[in-house]
């Protein structure tokens, strides 16, 4: 009876979670069919670009929360200009850096849209300095690219509009309920302008955001997902959309507890701020962002890392420097990158986080510091076939101990890292076992015979 309960207890914990609860008739294997290069692309890079670049103030939020008068905010649109952007150097950079997929905000809260909308009257060709789209190179620049997916970000929410209720944290123009004529103007509005990004663009992503002021019947969520479905079937949906999304998006806290759904996302910035602030010079270091993509990695998510360009169209420099060495981590580790999936729980890898390959027979550890010595990997009943150093090639010397012949437990494998195959930033070890890995969850065991 122990035995059964332990092999329950072991496919539970390394099957794959089932997927979020979602409002929708689709069937689980077309849904996995759709998600599964999002599953295996690990790595994003997020864009928030926007006249809150100009002065470097909070995007939309320094008015909203009435640090800021609406005017002078929006008087940033002239000196939006875009004088150096290069959309081909963007891409360049986002592809050297390891991504499979880019998610770029057409439009934040503030309404102001990066492509020539017709829908509005608030964009970058329209209304600021810039006087073109600058959305569209982007686009073309992304789509051209074999191994990188274009990920759109639209806000449903509108402050700037009149016929949107909400004005600012403390003021709304109108209720919903009271003026429903209204309202239905704000969703047209809406639907146009999803349309036009739909149509013209076909993102392999949407990343909705400011779902909650509103009901998911209110913004007829449903009506959006069928827009989006109808010229663009595979796309996919954060969760931002009151249900009706298909991955999760915690928000710059890595979570402490592996998420119940199968696909998330983590979308962080490299400072404190998401589009581009002066004044920020909190920059997290390229090991500090390693190592929250292999937490993400080693609890089967992935990261949205953030950059915010300058109202030229420049990168930071530090934000430059972070892409390049994410660039070179990856490039060297891909393999324990791409296509990896959750890993152990955390008590079996002390010295750092681990993931699986999609057989589950190669356990990746990534180990954030200097190693002393030996690292130890717990719990394993499977027996181990080889060890490398991914990336390096070099076998690594390995043995069991803890596991006498009277002894039902599986023993504790320690491994040797010498000095000269430890990574700058992260080393990762590959350990072949033979067959899927089978773990031991027990609480030891008490020595009644030896």
């Amino acid at each position: 009876m122990k035995r059964i309960l332990l092999s329950m207890l072991l496919a539970a914990m390394l099957m794959p979670v089932v997927a979020q609860q979602r409002i929708t008739g689709e069937s689980q294997e077309n849904y996995e069919k759709r998600m599964e290069w999002f599953g295996d692309a690990k790595f994003g890079v997020f864009i928030h670009w926007g006249i809150y670049a100009v002065r470097g103030v909070s995007e939309s939020w320094s008015f909203f929360n009435n640090y800021l008068p609406y005017d002078e905010y929006m008087k940033q649109t002239e000196g939006f200009t875009a004088s150096k952007y290069n959309a081909k150097e963007w891409v360049d950079l986002i592809e050297q850096s390891g991504a499979r997929y880019t998610v770029i905000t057409s439009k934040h809260h503030d309404g102001f849209a990066l492509w020539d909308t017709k829908a509005g009257n608030i964009s970058a060709k329209k209304s600021s300095a810039a006087k073109r789209d600058v959305l569209t190179p982007f686009v073309k620049e992304v789509q051209k690219r074999k191994d990188l997916r274009l990920g759109i970000y639209y806000s449903l929410l509108d402050w700037s509009r009149d016929d949107y209720p909400n004005a600012t944290r403390t003021s709304t123009r109108y209720n919903i309920k009271e003026d429903p004529k209204r309202w239905a103007e704000f969703c047209k509005f809406n639907f146009a302008q999803l349309r036009e990004l739909n149509e013209t663009y076909k993102p392999a992503l949407y990343w909705f955001d400011g779902d909650w002021e509103q009901s998911a019947e209110d913004w007829n969520s449903k009506g959006i997902i069928d827009l989006l479905r109808s010229t663009n079937p595979n796309v996919i949906v954060n969760s931002r959309i009151q249900g009706y999304g298909d991955y999760d998006t915690p928000e710059q806290g890595i979570p402490v507890v592996r998420p119940e759904s199968k696909y998330w996302e983590l979308c962080y910035t490299m400072n404190d701020s998401w589009g581009y602030q002066h004044t920020d010079k909190d920059f997290k270091t390229p090991h500090m962002l390693l190592r929250t993509l292999c937490d993400c990695m080693s609890n089967g998510g992935n990261l949205l890392l953030d950059i915010g360009p300058k109202a030229d169209g420049t990168i930071p420099q530090e934000e430059v420097d972070i892409l390049k060495e994410f660039g070179r981590w990856i490039g060297k580790h891909k393999e324990a990158v791409y296509g990896t999936r959750a890993g152990l729980p955390a008590e079996h890898f002390p010295d750092g986080y681990t993931t699986l390959n999609k057989g589950g027979d190669i356990v990746y550890l990534y180990i954030p510091n200097k190693v002393r010595g030996k690292i130890c990997l717990r719990g394993i009943v499977n027996k181990v076939n080889r060890v490398w150093v991914v990336g390096n090639g070099s076998m690594l010397s390995y043995k069991v101990y803890d596991k006498p012949y009277w002894s039902s437990l599986p023993g504790i494998v320690y491994i040797d890292v010498p000095e000269d195959v430890q990574d700058e930033q992260i080393t990762v070890i590959a350990v072949l076992l033979d067959g899927p890995a089978k773990l031991y969850r027990g609480h030891g065991q008490v020595i009644t015979s030896n």
